[in-house]
This record gives C-alpha cells, sequence and structure tokens, in this order.
C-alpha cells in the first residue's frame, strides 16, 4: 500500500485498520445524528439502519449533524444509556468507525441497532466495528452534501 501524505498533523489513533493522522483527506464521512453517534462511539450501537445497503468498507468519519434524531427510539436510548444530550458534540466529526457488512435487518438486530424490532422491517443494517473516539472533534472543511461527504476536500477531488 502507498504511503499518503497529509497536510495537517491533528491526530493520531490507533485501530484495526492501523494508524491514522487526522483530519484524513481519503476518508469519506457519514451523517448520524445524536445519541446515535454517542452510542457507536462507546461501541454499544453496532449496526446502523438506513433504507439502502452500502458497499462502502472500512474506516470512515463519523459526522454529528447539527441537530440531534427526534424518534422517540432515540430519546428512549439515550435515557437507557445515560447520554446526557447537552454534552454531545454537534456538526462535527467526532470519531472513526468501519463498516464491515450490509445486510437485511432481522428481528434479532434490536438490540444491536439500539431500536425496537418494529423499526428494523424492510431496512438494511450496515455493520459496525472498531469505534475510535476522536479526542478534539473536528470541523469539516466541507459540509455534507449527501449520506456521504469528504470533509477535507472537494466532491471530486479539488483541494483547495
Amino acid at each position: 500500500m502507498p504511503k499518503r501524505k497529509f497536510r495537517h498533523k491533528v491526530e493520531l489513533i490507533s485501530g484495526r485498520a492501523g494508524l491514522m493522522r487526522h483530519p484524513n483527506r481519503e476518508l469519506i464521512a457519514l451523517g448520524v445524528r445524536q445519541p446515535w453517534a454517542e452510542l457507536i462511539l462507546r461501541g454499544i450501537k453496532t449496526i446502523e439502519v438506513r433504507s439502502q445497503g452500502t458497499r462502502v468498507r472500512g474506516p470512515i468519519y463519523l459526522y454529528s449533524p447539527k441537530r440531534p434524531a427526534e424518534m422517540a427510539a432515540a430519546r428512549a436510548a439515550a435515557e437507557k444509556f445515560e447520554v446526557d444530550f447537552e454534552s454531545l458534540a454537534y456538526g462535527r466529526l467526532v470519531g472513526v468507525v468501519e463498516i464491515v457488512d450490509s445486510r437485511d435487518c432481522r428481528a434479532r438486530d434490536a438490540e444491536a441497532a439500539c431500536v425496537p424490532s418494529e423499526l428494523l422491517r424492510g431496512r438494511v443494517g450496515w455493520g459496525l466495528a472498531n469505534p475510535q473516539r476522536l479526542e478534539t472533534p473536528l470541523e469539516p472543511r466541507f459540509l455534507p452534501y449527501g449520506v456521504w461527504f469528504y470533509p477535507f476536500r472537494r466532491r471530486h477531488g479539488a483541494s483547495r
């Protein structure tokens, strides 16, 4: 694997993916509202529930949008795991997690997804592993423009 050069040296974290420097221009980010992002970083939520599958595998940035999740299941999960909404980071990259799988959800995935099983019908679960919290949440240079976005480079690779 070729060595990559990084312009910024903010933080190093290690995980199964190896030692990474942050910010990392090559990592794509996924927006996950709070408290879900916090539960992923704690290793409690290991399945992200989505309407479509993904072919993306490996490490990605976890972006926490500026607004929290509004569904009742989010509030229930936050209460169950003692997550304080006021102390969470919003509008920042909060960590790195690996996507290891994508498959149709099953009722037994409810605990790993931190939602009631009825919310899993017709949905796809993205398997998550090796969450790593960034010591200091990072502000993305470029804001989200869809499900996936590159926080430190333009969509088509421009470096300005």
